[in-house]
Parts: C-alpha cells; sequence; structure tokens
C-alpha cells in the first residue's frame, strides 16, 4: 500500500507527500533529512493519512490536494479519525 499524508508544521503550514511507511517518513521530515520545506520547521505531526493501492494512484492524488487552497485541506483533514484506522501504520504525533 501506499499512503498520503498531510503534515502540520511548527509554524502551522502543511506539507502534503507520498510514502510506503508513514511512520518512518515522518520520522524522516523530524530529523531534518525529509524534505527541504519541513526542515525549518520542525517539528511536524501527522493530521491526515489516505491510503492507495498503487504508487501512481498516490502520487496523482498528491498533486490534486498539494494544488488546493489552505481551507480546502482543512477540510479534508477535519473529516479525518482522531485515531489511527486499522490497518494504517502506527504513527507518531497523534
Amino acid at each position: 500500500m501506499w499512503y498520503i499524508y498531510i503534515l502540520e508544521c511548527r509554524d502551522g503550514s502543511y506539507y502534503t507527500g507520498v510514502a510506503k511507511d508513514v511512520r518512518a517518513r515522518l520520522d524522516k521530515h523530524n530529523s531534518g533529512k525529509g524534505a527541504k520545506y519541513t526542515r525549518m520547521k520542525r517539528p511536524c505531526t501527522i493530521v491526515y493519512v489516505e491510503e492507495h493501492p498503487d504508487e501512481s494512484s498516490a502520487r496523482r492524488r498528491e498533486l490534486e490536494i498539494k494544488s488546493w487552497r489552505r481551507d480546502k485541506k482543512e477540510e479534508l483533514i477535519r473529516g479525518f479519525p482522531s485515531s489511527v484506522p486499522d490497518g494504517l501504520p502506527s504513527i507518531s504525533g497523534q
């Protein structure tokens, strides 16, 4: 499985990414070895995760979400369960 994730950074901004292992990717972001965008905005926490069957569909969805305005991303995040759904990796920061 592939996952779309949205991080909330220390400054309140959002970062959207794709990963096979969301927990490992979050750890990478928070160690300063993730995306350039998140390096100076640590710590980051996961606020949204979405499962996809393959990398291609995950990347398409990532591009879609990245094109959205902040208010639309927040609407998506508000609909996300506060606990980690069954089958998703354990996510630190929740």
